[in-house]
């Protein structure tokens, strides 16, 4: 592939024909940029990458780096505040996008990968042998950005046990391991779960669990690399597909921004010694995330994302309202109103986080990490509650939902006669309402409600991670203060 910055779409879609393994519905599949159920994402993010050689859109989403080679922003490494904030905008454009609804657009993993390769002291306590971890992950770093590849990510393996994977030990029957080192490099076997966007996607970055127990029985778990999607022996095996194959008209989400979620199972695969970028250091792999701001750069990227999905939502309600003449009512107000809350809550909390920009021990500018713990805790909550809401100013007429064929077939005089609205003729009714199905209703929708609920962990976990590193202290100190008065 050249070295030529941004790709095009075809670009994109040509460099998936590679004969990757990928499995769905029983059979092993041919072509994901022509599978049934697949393809519209394909076509979706070939799509996106084409927006970027727009000229509405090329200077909000990408940069020219030092040699003069235009790049996604997402890439940039943030030297000041300013940077920070147009990695936001960039980050913000490319949601609006699918508002929201494709949730692992490239420049989601791009900005961990960013982060990565410039901790380099934090890498470098890990070096084994002959494998430079730190240039390691700067070449890799540098092939991305310069191909413009798309990446997916997979951290959880599979457990046969909860109590097991709770101790924060894995089994070896089921999960991810190094089997075998070689000269050219570490032979893995297992499965990992779950890669979303993954039989999209070029290549695949397999980082440490963070739950990985510092103890030595887990040095075989203990690795982070990234390989091709069609390295030989790796495999992935789908979920069902949620696009159905309908119109755009008749599904107009699933049909667009079906991302495909697949466990990933690898098969003896070489993973070469230049594509490791940790290895044998459970510890430090614990610490990964964190120690580079990896989690801070990504959640500020999920922040926008989860703004522009708010605001979506608001959007479709507030049309529901007005096309029924409901937006005078009061509790319908009040329920909408909820979710305008929501919405500003996550707005305002990533502008705390990105005014508040500052530099880290590497010398980059981070946003404040604070705030967008917050956001990534609370949104969550938010958006099935969303979905609740969305489903109780729908009510039946979510499910009073004639299809595109029925506006030119026998029955389409009743249909233009019974499903129009005072402020809203037939045809433009149904598609609204069909929108709102595919959020709040069907298999589509559901998912992305569970994707929500689960996007960076464990709801439970996450929590205490975000008690744990709340600052306490100078809370607790101004208690003692007050107790300690005469």
């Amino acid at each position: 592939m050249k070295n030529a910055g941004i790709r095009t779409g075809a670009e994109y879609l040509e460099g998936l024909r590679d004969g990757r393994e990928i499995w769905t519905r029983g059979a092993r599949v041919k072509d994901v940029t022509a599978e049934p159920g697949i393809r519209g994402g394909t076509a979706s993010l070939a799509g996106f990458l084409d927006r970027q050689h727009e000229e509405d859109y090329r200077d909000k989403v990408t940069f020219l780096d030092k040699n003069g080679v235009r790049c996604a922003t997402s890439h940039m490494v943030p030297k000041s505040k300013e940077d920070v904030l147009q990695r936001g905008r960039a980050f913000y454009e490319w949601a609006t996008w699918s508002n929201g609804m494709f949730g692992r657009t490239p420049d989601y993993k791009n900005a961990s990968v960013m982060a990565f390769a410039h901790a380099p002291r934090f890498l470098a306590q890990g070096t084994v042998g002959q494998a430079d971890f730190v240039q390691n992950m700067t070449n890799f770093y540098d092939e991305v950005r310069l191909n413009d590849k798309v990446l997916t990510h997979t951290l959880v393996n599979p457990s046969v046990s909860h109590a097991q994977f709770a101790s924060g030990k894995f089994d070896r029957e089921v999960a991810l391991h190094v089997i075998k080192e070689t000269d050219v490099g570490i032979i893995v076997k297992g499965a990992r779960l779950l890669a979303t966007l993954g039989p999209l996607a070029d290549e695949i970055e397999v980082f440490p669990s963070t739950v990985l127990k510092a103890d030595p029985s887990n040095i075989p778990f203990a690795f982070a690399f990234a390989i091709p999607i069609a390295t030989p022996g790796l495999k992935m095996l789908c979920r069902d597909t949620y696009d159905h194959g309908k119109s755009h008209f008749d599904a107009p989400l699933s049909s667009r921004y079906e991302e495909m979620d697949a466990v990933v199972i690898f098969d003896n695969v070489l993973v070469p010694w230049e594509r490791i970028f940790m290895y044998g250091e459970p510890n430090l792999c614990n610490q990964a995330f964190g120690a580079t701001n990896a989690v801070v750069h990504m959640a500020h990227q999920v922040a926008c994302g989860k703004l522009a999905k708010a605001e979506f939502m608001v959007g479709i309600m507030c049309a529901i309202a007005k096309a029924t003449g409901r937006d005078k009512d009061l509790a319908t107000k009040g329920m909408i109103a909820e979710v305008m809350m929501m919405a500003e809550t996550v707005r305002a909390l990533l502008f705390s986080a990105e005014q508040q920009a500052h530099e880290d021990q590497w010398g980059n500018f981070t946003p404040l990490r604070g705030p967008l713990d917050t956001s990534r805790n609370l949104f969550p909550k938010m958006y099935p509650r969303m979905v609740e809401i969305m489903q109780l100013l729908g009510s039946s007429s979510l499910m009073a939902t004639p299809t595109e064929a029925d506006f030119s077939n026998d029955m389409s005089a009743d249909v233009e006669k019974y499903f129009q609205l005072t402020h809203m003729d037939s045809r433009d009714r149904v598609a609204l309402y069909r929108l709102a199905h595919d959020i709040a209703v069907s298999g589509f929708g559901n998912r992305q409600a569970l994707y929500e609920r689960f996007f960076f962990g464990p709801p439970h976990i996450m929590s205490s991670v975000y008690f744990d590193s709340y600052d306490k202290d100078s809370k607790i100190a101004r208690v003692d203060a007050l107790l300690a008065q005469a």
